[in-house]
């Protein structure tokens, strides 16, 4: 848990106990409400009051700061001014249109090739005397990431009891939108998790997470994204067109592919597109829909299949 020690601490303490009373992990949050405690304590240490000046110097973009950081930098602050406001704190609240639109990001949608090599190199981690079971955890990690399109969040959180290895069901417990679903492994990746189990059982018999860190407890995000750029680089796989591949673009990939496979197998989209939504924890259809248009991938197995037929689901994208 974040120590807070500005003027705010206080007052920032009682919001993310709020916030986490109504059922909000609020990790991420809390996280960055910590930088703008320092923030404060550097800049405003005398401040006791959220006004215009302290607001607005947050809400300054930082030279080379992508504009999607930025609202991720000011969204927890502007919700903490609109709590001060709720129990009688006058604060100033920033704008809702500061900044006035965020960038979409295109992931990198990963080729067969790219996916046989980078797998290739997780298989061949060598066993460290530091964290006895991360060359048993990460090989399969990565294949559920991908495989059944989890966040990495959700991968992470995956305790024992969440995985049932007799019927393939995995239990993922408040995700984004704090709902919970059910997710169903292959046969192949339950294959895969069962003798996963067993081996990591005999380095950990009691844990409480299904991939445990180095000290048996639960890995930060910090690991997904270190064991993928360890392994992707010594797979060699060379430079990609757009941008940089990341671990959440295995999520985007299992999402492409399973619509690319509908329309090979000529399934109704207007059908299948809500399992596809449920299943991947989506609040809203229109998150799935993005997938429709997302990479020039899918356009010629959509297009080709049938574009009288399916033509109308892609949305228009403004140039």
């Amino acid at each position: 848990m974040t120590t807070f020690s500005s003027n705010f601490r206080e007052d920032l303490e009682s919001f993310v106990s709020r916030k986490r009373a109504v059922g909000f992990p609020y990790d991420a949050s809390e996280r960055i409400l910590g930088v703008f405690d320092r923030f404060c304590l550097e800049h405003y240490p005398n401040e006791r009051q959220l006004g215009i000046d302290l607001a607005m110097h947050w809400a300054q973009r930082r030279p080379g700061e992508h504009v999607n950081t930025l609202i991720r930098r000011i969204t927890p602050v502007r919700q903490f001014a609109k709590y001060l406001l709720s129990v009688g704190i006058d604060a100033y609240v920033i704008p809702g249109g500061i900044p006035a639109k965020g960038i979409r990001y295109v992931p990198h949608i990963y080729t067969k090739d790219e996916l046989k090599l980078f797998f290739t190199a997780l298989d061949q981690l060598r066993y460290d005397v530091n964290s006895p079971a991360r060359h048993l955890v990460a090989p399969v990690i990565f294949r559920l990431l991908y495989c059944c399109g989890l966040r990495s969040s959700e991968v992470i959180g995956l305790k024992v009891e969440d995985v049932d290895l007799e019927t393939g069901a995995l239990t993922i417990l408040e995700s984004k939108g704090h709902k919970d679903r059910i997710v169903m492994m292959s046969e192949d990746v339950l294959s895969l998790s069962r003798i996963y189990h067993q081996r990591v059982s005999m380095i950990w018999p009691r844990r409480t997470y299904f991939f445990p860190n180095h000290r048996g407890g639960r890995y930060g995000k910090g690991f997904l994204g270190y064991t993928f750029q360890k392994c992707w680089k010594e797979a060699e796989i060379g430079p990609v067109s757009g941008n940089s591949p990341r671990v959440h673009d295995f999520r985007h990939t299992f999402s492409v592919n399973r619509l690319n496979q509908w329309v090979t197998e000529n399934k109704d989209l207007n059908a299948y597109l809500p399992y596809l939504s449920m299943y991947l924890g989506h609040e809203h259809l229109t998150e799935t829909d993005y997938y429709l248009h997302l990479v020039l991938e899918f356009f010629p197995v959509l297009v080709s299949a049938s574009e009288a037929r399916f033509a109308h689901l892609i949305p228009e994208v403004n140039r």
